[in-house]
Formats: C-alpha cells, sequence, structure tokens
C-alpha cells in the first residue's frame, strides 16, 4: 500500500495571474503557501483536505478530461457568492439522480469545477 502524506492538484495555466486572480479572488480560496518569484511564481491554495497548486506557465489549456469536485456546505449560497463575484455560471445547482447537488463553473482555461453538496440525507452522511 502507498501511505500518501498528503495531495495536492498540480495546475499550469496559461495566464497565471489571470488563474490567480480567479482561484484566489473570485473563488476566496485562501492560500496555504506561496514560492518563486514574477509572473510564473506558485500559489498553493487550500481544497479542504487537499491542495490547488497554480504555478508555472503553459502554452495549452489542461487536458479537457480534467475536472475539480469542490464539497460545499450550501450549494445555493456557493452560487449567490460566486454570481455577486462575477464568476460565469456554467449550471446552476440541480439535485442530480444520484442525491447529490451540484453546480459547475469553470476556470479561466476552461477547467470544469463541480461543486457539490451532500444532503444531509444522502447516503454518503451515513455509516453503516
Amino acid at each position: 500500500m502507498v501511505h500518501v502524506l498528503s495531495s495536492r492538484t498540480l495546475l499550469r495555466p496559461t495566464d497565471p495571474e489571470r488563474s490567480r486572480a480567479f482561484y484566489g479572488g473570485q473563488l476566496a480560496l485562501p492560500v496555504y503557501r506561496e514560492f518563486g518569484t514574477g509572473p510564473e511564481r506558485g500559489t498553493v491554495y487550500f481544497l479542504g483536505g487537499g491542495f490547488l497548486e497554480v504555478s508555472g506557465r503553459s502554452e495549452q489549456p489542461p487536458a479537457p478530461g480534467l475536472e475539480l469536485w469542490l464539497q460545499v456546505a450550501d450549494a445555493d449560497r456557493a452560487h449567490e457568492e460566486l454570481v455577486g463575484r462575477g464568476v460565469p455560471i456554467v449550471r446552476p445547482p440541480v439535485r442530480e439522480p444520484w442525491g447529490l447537488i451540484e453546480m459547475w463553473i469553470a476556470d479561466p482555461d476552461g477547467v470544469r469545477i463541480a461543486l457539490v453538496e451532500v444532503p444531509a440525507d444522502h447516503p454518503l452522511r451515513f455509516r453503516p
């Protein structure tokens, strides 16, 4: 078994400043640490139990299959806050057939981000 001590998703945006403005400004993710200097410096954001590192630069946006899944306490409230901050909403909160409430946004490079609420009556809330 691999003993994982920590984890983070590494994101190499096409425009690092624009991505930092999105993740740190519009989403208001708290900063865990910053490193380096200049426009391609690294910023690591808290994502609940994990981290998102935005650093470096890429000529191409991330692969279309890359998506982030962020659990939130209240999807409707998150929707309201993000609309107020000018974040374009790909899809507002909807209760899915599997019982989760999901809304979708995208970062400046088109990375799809699901904000997911686990309702109180959902099986994920119960342990056998």
